[in-house]
């Protein structure tokens, strides 16, 4: 059985300023031996070297989506952003269903990286159900925490790629305030995949949006 000393023995083995890629490469090592990496969960939040390790050395070992949702909710971990953003991939072939269940929840949180993962966790396949958009869209609420908006705007903005004539009247009507709005617009402008004509429809809300104010 693996231990903590174990997994910092290999992570010491690694070259100096060692990137990404080599800290994956002894994932699928451990992947590859289907070893138990429990051992590091308590030290995820404080030693972050070990953060991605449990997490997808974890999650690679999960065949099913579903069961990588249950187990997520288990171990809400997050200490930042990137990797929060980095359990993207693993629920995308979730059910929806369960996966609006855990979220109306995570964007609740008092911790701004479970409410960040609330929204990032749709922003794959999960999105592209049109019959799911409204009670995506639901989800989401004012809030004042940079990553968490900046979460919502990238939701925004995905959703946008796929039914920009329903999320257009919904932005025009909603109640999230321009710190938020103002952010999805720009992601909008910003986007190769969606149509000029398109951009042109969200760029002209600004001024109403702004009207709003800002948080």
């Amino acid at each position: 059985m693996i231990t903590k000393d174990m997994v910092q023995a290999d992570i010491d083995a690694l070259p100096v300023n060692y990137k990404t890629a080599d800290v994956d490469r002894l994932i699928r090592g451990y992947v590859k031996e289907k070893l138990d990496l429990s051992c590091l969960r308590e030290y995820v939040l404080t030693e972050q070297q070990f953060h991605r390790i449990y997490f997808h050395g974890t999650l690679k070992q999960i065949p099913d989506a579903d069961d990588r949702l249950r187990w997520l909710d288990g171990n809400l971990l997050f200490s930042d952003w990137w990797h929060t953003d980095q359990c993207i991939d693993f629920v995308k072939d979730a059910d929806i269903q369960k996966a609006l269940s855990y979220a109306r929840g995570y964007v609740l949180s008092d911790d701004p990286f479970i409410r960040r993962w609330g929204y990032v966790m749709f922003i794959s396949k999960l999105c592209r159900d049109e019959a799911a958009l409204d009670a995506i869209l639901s989800l989401l609420h004012n809030d004042e925490h940079y990553y968490v908006q900046m979460a919502q705007a990238w939701l925004i903005a995905e959703l946008a790629v796929f039914f920009p004539g329903r999320v257009l009247p919904w932005m025009r009507d909603c109640a999230l305030t321009y710190s938020i709005t103002g952010k999805a617009i720009q992601k909008i402008c910003d986007s190769r995949r969606i149509a000029d004509a398109d951009k042109e429809r969200f760029r002209a809300l600004r001024a109403e949006r702004k009207k709003i104010g800002r948080s």
